[in-house]
């Protein structure tokens, strides 16, 4: 059983800055790759960073040179953070963790998501 609370969202002007964390509690183990997805009202959700279990980094293009993700191995939390944001990175933002199991079985993890709004 593994459980993702997400935390760090909530209003901020255009150009401002947040940051946003996620802690995992559980059977941690076996962790393939942490990230942060988001979904705005009526749109797909979509990959905006991950990180995988060697440290290798991903980013959606909308977001690079702006966004930043993070590791913290030792307190299982991954964060993101978020500088210079616009109106267009308004959406629930989610987090998420891949476990392998077996080679037959990987799973994925899913926060309950926090608001990001980004408005003047």
């Amino acid at each position: 059983q593994v459980q993702l609370v997400e935390s760090g969202g909530g209003l901020v002007q255009p150009g401002g800055s947040l940051r946003l964390s996620c802690a995992a509690s559980g059977n941690i183990f076996n962790v393939n790759a942490m990230g942060w997805y988001r979904q705005a009202p009526g749109k797909q959700r979509e990959l905006v960073a991950g990180i995988t279990n060697s440290g290798t980094t991903n980013y959606a293009d909308s977001v690079k040179g702006r966004f930043t993700i993070s590791r913290d191995n030792a307190k299982n939390t991954v964060y993101l953070q978020m500088n210079s944001l616009k109106p267009e990175d308004t959406a629930v933002y989610y987090c998420n963790m891949i476990i392998q199991y077996s080679v037959w079985n990987e799973y994925n993890y899913w926060g309950q998501g926090t608001q990001v709004t980004v408005s003047s």
